[in-house]
């Protein structure tokens, strides 16, 4: 089979591991061709294409990024955009597509599905809140950037008395920062699914001052909504997705900190830091058993579904159960966070 393959949406650490399973297990055990979109659905507009083949996707494991490369570009937004892709998809010989991406970029190849393009889908994005999966690959390796970064941030804040208040990745949902919150020692999460009250935070960061620690972490999701302001956005400018860019909660929280509890507060940004360098073994594993799976699914002629992990097993579902809402944080780990926490009758 001729396959083509596109990597949509932000990059995250992971996605050249997928290529490189899919291409291996097609070319090594099926004999298949594939045929590398570049910059995402870009790539399929304006019929941009480089090979992929076992010389191309040799030593791209433990690499960051994606050799594709990718884009927000959004195909419904485009004046005959569907017309151009099905073009050149027909144009390239192709049998199956298989698009790596989040709910934007999969609800392009369900958009395609529905008009008879043979799409597979594989779930990407470090939120890690695409509906149906248990774990998309990329959260990880984040959640263990974020966490490194409130481990060494710990000894600055204690160092001079601070409080520093770190925003994580995280539009929708918080589980970046609720993750990397608990495992951090972080003393204040805050996430997307709670609206922040400040009079809690400050409760929070005043119990320990009060008991001798003048220090304090707090981690913030950057789509957290601030009580007045709601999310903290850099500008008006939306992206072909509609998304405004989400940036500044951290500071805006830190001011209205210290204004509140006159203890010294700054804000650190982890931002895109959090997307790059080299996947964790977990997310390289997690991401081969995706691109392995999804050329399983090409050939068992099951198309318009979404490779996805439940519990340890790798399974599938429809695209459109996939982008039918987000994946938030739930009660569960709620319970966790506020377990550590000091009781609101606390004295």
């Amino acid at each position: 089979m001729r396959v083509g393959m596109l990597t949509g949406g932000g990059d995250c650490p992971g996605l050249n591991a997928v290529i490189r399973g899919a291409v291996r297990k097609g070319i090594l055990h099926h004999g298949d061709e594939f045929v590398g979109f570049m910059e995402g659905w870009r790539g399929v507009l304006d019929n941009t294409t480089m090979p992929l083949n076992l010389e191309t996707t040799s030593g791209i494991l433990h690499k960051g990024g994606t050799i594709l490369r990718s884009s927000r570009t959004n195909v419904k937004k485009i004046p005959g955009g569907f017309e151009k892709c099905v073009e050149s998809i027909e144009k390239n010989k192709l049998d199956a597509l298989i698009a790596l991406g989040g709910d934007d970029t999969q609800s392009i190849s369900l958009a395609l599905s529905e008009r008879g393009v043979k799409c597979v889908g594989v779930p990407k994005t470090i939120d890690n809140d695409l509906n149906g999966t248990d774990v998309c690959f990329g959260f990880d390796t984040a959640v263990s950037i974020a966490t490194e970064a409130i481990d060494r941030l710990h000894s600055t804040a204690e160092a001079h008395n601070r409080v520093l208040v770190v925003e994580v990745m995280g539009r929708d949902a918080g589980w970046i920062a609720i993750t990397s919150g608990i495992a951090g020692g972080a003393d204040v999460i805050l996430i997307p699914e709670v609206p922040v009250d400040i009079d809690e935070v400050c409760r929070l960061l005043k119990y320990r001052y009060d008991r001798g620690k003048k220090f304090s972490i707090v981690v913030v999701a950057e789509g957290a909504h601030l009580p007045e302001s709601g999310q903290a956005t850099h500008g008006t400018s939306v992206d072909a997705f509609g998304h405004v860019r989400l940036s500044g909660v951290a500071q805006a929280l830190a001011e209205e900190i210290e204004s509140r509890t006159k203890y010294e507060t700054r804000s650190v940004n982890l931002g895109h830091t959090q997307r790059g360098g080299t996947p964790t073994a977990y997310d390289r594993m997690l991401a081969t058993r995706y691109g392995v799976a999804a050329i399983d699914l090409v050939h068992a002629g099951k198309f318009g579904r979404l490779v996805v992990l439940k519990g340890t097993q790798i399974s599938d579902i429809p695209l459109a159960d996939a982008i039918s809402k987000n994946r938030t944080v739930g009660d569960d780990l709620l319970e966790v966070m506020r377990s550590l926490q000091p009781p609101a009758n606390a004295v």
